[in-house]
């Protein structure tokens, strides 16, 4: 059967993530060297043993996720795993990044650089408290993009942000329109209303300055084609060459993440069965369940998931 690598986003962090592979194994213990020395500072000192308020700030996040991603997909690649055999990649908004970086389209050195500038020029694109992000449970995207236009709120301060599956939609923008907006869907049957606890807007209008200063930062970056192709968040396109891709990681920065689309196209027009979710956390394989029951979904982690995912692929 056909499988598929998923590369978890923002907030799938954890103090102690990555510490257990970096014990085992030395490809892992690399990477996070690697990462290390790219940023100039001891991010893996802050994932294992640090504050998870300092961890979660997205200057962090962002980069060391990726960097769990990669250790285990090293992990897996010394234990057996050919990586040509996996059909397709994904990853959720930086988790795209995690997907390049396994792909062979950029270096590991070069991920982690670009992630640290992604994040900060993220946290930066609007002053604090000014944004703001909620999860809407129960409704789908198409009906919230429906309501954010009879609400008369305004759409060039929020939008969807995260597309996640049937029954979650992330909304995203300034804080005053996501507050309004909220109260609005209250009498639209929405199950629960979640504020989340970011920084920033992500994946909304507001990022427009973060996308101005990664489109000069990408331009800079060496990049290579594909092993394994990876759909693409903003449009869903394949790629399976570099033609394109900046321009469409530069779009992510401000638009809406079509995971649910993403994830019913790998499904429904490329035939996967398998997907496995490669970093900390299990958000992704949660998202999975919810869109296309009939998977087989394993979050792969930890050194027995580990040999769980090489068991599965194999056969």
């Amino acid at each position: 059967m056909k499988k598929a690598f998923l590369f978890p986003g923002q907030g799938s962090q954890f103090i102690g993530m990555g510490q257990e592979l970096a014990g085992q194994f030395e490809v892992a213990k690399d990477v996070f060297m690697e990462v290390d020395e790219a940023l100039g500072e001891k991010l893996s000192a802050l994932m294992f043993r640090g504050d998870i308020k300092e961890l979660t700030l997205t200057k962090n996040a962002q980069p060391a996720i990726m960097a769990v991603s990669i250790a285990i997909l090293r992990v897996m690649s010394s234990n057996g795993l050919d990586f040509k055999t996996i059909d397709l990649l994904a990853g959720h908004s930086l988790g795209e990044y995690s997907a390049l970086c396994a792909s062979g389209v950029v270096s590991l050195r070069d991920t982690a650089i670009v992630l640290r500038k992604r994040g900060i020029a993220m946290q930066n694109a609007v002053s604090e408290g000014k944004g703001s992000m909620a999860a809407v449970l129960g409704l789908t995207s198409e009906m919230v993009n429906e309501f954010i236009i009879t609400s008369k709120c305004d759409n060039h301060l929020i939008q969807v942000a995260n597309d996640n599956d049937p029954s979650q939609v992330v909304i995203s923008g300034e804080k005053k329109e996501v507050e309004k907006f909220s109260d609005f869907l209250k009498d639209k049957n929405a199950k629960r209303i979640i504020s989340l606890p970011v920084s920033a807007p992500f994946h909304s209008p507001l990022m427009k300055p973060a996308a101005l200063t990664m489109e000069s930062e990408l331009r800079k970056v060496n990049f290579s084609n594909p092993i394994v192709p990876i759909i693409q968040n903003v449009d869903l396109s394949i790629l399976r060459s570099t033609e394109g891709l900046v321009d469409r990681l530069v779009k992510q920065i401000c638009g809406t993440v079509r995971w649910r689309e993403s994830l019913i196209k790998m499904a429904d027009h490329f035939e996967i069965k398998n997907f496995f979710e490669i970093g900390p956390g299990k958000v992704l394989a949660s998202t999975v369940k919810r869109t296309i029951p009939n998977a087989n979904v394993l979050s792969v982690g930890l050194a027995p998931q580990i040999d769980q995912a090489l068991e599965m692929i194999s056969d």
